[in-house]
């Protein structure tokens, strides 16, 4: 299925030149003078290459297609990450090369979107937000007033971010699965 190249996201599989390739990032430049274009990073499936590729925002791009489940992520192990169909019940391993830098956030029992194509998992979509529980941070510094002022932190999946100086050791925060950004205290 053709589509044009501006609609292209992050997790999509096109085909080219008869090879599916996963994009991991997707920009639509526009310059001041000139055709805007968008600037595709992408990942060939069959052996992990990554190629970086320039379209026209109208150019027509064929997309694969590409089977998106809702999966659950059950359990990491030497074969890689194990996924579950909650409705069929059957399992998926997927390769450390599709997760990526998307590791630290899988949490078990999260409900991710994954492509599979002709059984295979080929792209993963985490949910925008999940929890984690501040194991290492700073003491609050009395009289640090300033609502700018972030202080370094460590979550329980290991990542390190920045946090409001009120944010103690064990408290739990919700965060932005594609950065680690700290959004709020967890309301549980």
């Amino acid at each position: 299925m053709k589509v044009i190249a501006s609609s292209l996201r992050k997790g999509n599989v096109v085909e080219r030149d008869g090879k599916l390739y996963v994009i991991l990032f997707a920009e639509n430049i526009h310059p001041g003078k000139g055709t805007p274009v968008t600037q595709l990073d992408m990942r060939r499936i069959s052996d992990g290459v990554k190629v970086s590729e320039r379209y026209r925002t109208t150019e027509q791009v064929e997309r694969a297609h590409v089977e998106d489940r809702e999966h659950t992520f059950l359990y990491h192990d030497g074969e890689g990450f194990h996924f579950m169909n909650p409705e069929t019940y059957d399992q998926v391993a997927v390769t450390e090369d599709v997760v990526g830098d998307q590791a630290p956030y899988l949490q078990e029992g999260m409900a991710v979107t994954l492509s599979v194509y002709e059984g295979v998992g080929i792209a993963l979509v985490l949910p925008q937000r999940a929890i984690y529980e501040v194991v290492d941070t700073e003491p609050t510094t009395k009289g640090q007033t300033a609502s700018s002022s972030y202080k370094p932190a460590i979550l329980s999946n290991g990542v390190k971010t920045t946090v409001p100086p009120h944010i103690a050791v064990g408290t739990r925060i919700v965060v932005m699965t594609a950065d680690g950004a700290y959004v709020e205290r967890a309301k549980d």
